[in-house]
């Protein structure tokens, strides 16, 4: 009967399980290269020599984007109180009197203003809300405050709506700022190895038997006489033996996640990052 654990024994484990982790490191170095073979041959153009035959470095590969720039916000329409000039403060005045304002225009609405009072009189008056509609200089008026006599102008300001300055820009900016690499990295590798040995032993065994008979009779004289002859023949033959029934299955499991970008490679974006270029474009002369 065979041994087991020879018939593992015999096997090479090393080749078995070493063969998947020599994959693993040679997918992960395949990996990487791939990845500068993308920032390489798509991020910059291709090196050229010079007329003496040195190398040149191909420079970034850049994409431009045109686009419109608000370079002055859009300015509406107004028809405001514009300021109120005190012309008379008045005397009495104990507490700020109510300012008010009428007139303006047909559609003149919601300017609003607060009196200040230094010993009694009014010396000023500060706009809160200076409205919308106004386009005539609204009449001041003063009530309470325990005061008479303040009076006060408003002048009013009314102006076109401006519309915006907008103008068209181009911005060029590096690929590799566009795309991302396929930086990789293997994580975990997982080699399941399984074995299943079977062993049966067998015995065969063959027999056979054989009669043969021959009977002569012969009259050689007057009484005669008879001959009898009889053969008999046996075989038995046996054989055993052991087979060995092998079966192997293996699994390979790897898990990929995103690698950090490389110290070199996070420099040189920061690089192009820095290279971005935005610039008006100027008309055709």
């Amino acid at each position: 009967m065979p041994n087991i654990g020879q018939e593992l024994a015999s096997l090479d484990f090393a080749s078995m399980i070493g063969g998947p982790l020599v994959a693993v490191v040679n997918a992960q170095a395949q990996a990487s290269l791939s990845a500068i073979g993308v920032i390489k041959n798509v991020g910059f153009e291709p090196d050229t020599k010079d007329q003496d035959g040195n190398l040149v470095p191909g420079s970034p590969v850049y994409v431009s984007f045109k686009y419109p720039k608000e370079i002055a916000p859009y300015q509406p329409a107004s028809a405001i109180v514009q300021s109120v000039n005190v012309v008379s403060g008045g005397t009495g005045y104990t507490s700020a009197p109510t300012v008010t304002f009428t007139g303006g225009g047909p559609n003149a609405q919601g300017a609003t203003a607060v009196a200040t009072i230094s010993n009694g009189a009014v010396t000023g008056v500060t706009i809160t809300n200076p409205g919308s509609g106004y386009t005539a200089d609204p009449t001041v008026a003063f009530s309470g405050g325990g005061g008479t006599g303040a009076v006060a102008n408003a002048t009013h300001l009314a102006s076109a709506a401006v519309p915006a300055v907008v103008e068209e820009m181009q911005l060029e900016v590096p690929i590799l700022m566009l795309m991302e690499p396929g930086m990789v990295r293997i994580d975990e590798a997982t080699v399941n190895f399984h074995a299943k040995l079977n062993s049966v032993e067998y015995a065969t065994t063959d027999s056979s038997f054989g009669i043969q008979g021959d009977l002569t009779i012969e009259q050689k004289w007057r009484s005669g006489s008879a001959k009898l002859n009889v053969s008999a023949a046996y075989q038995s033959k046996t054989s055993q033996g052991t087979t060995v029934d092998r079966t192997y299955s293996m699994d390979v499991q790897v898990k990929v996640s995103q690698a950090e970008t490389p110290p070199g490679v996070d420099r040189i974006l920061g690089i192009l990052e820095n290279s971005m270029r935005e610039r008006p474009i100027l008309p055709a002369s």
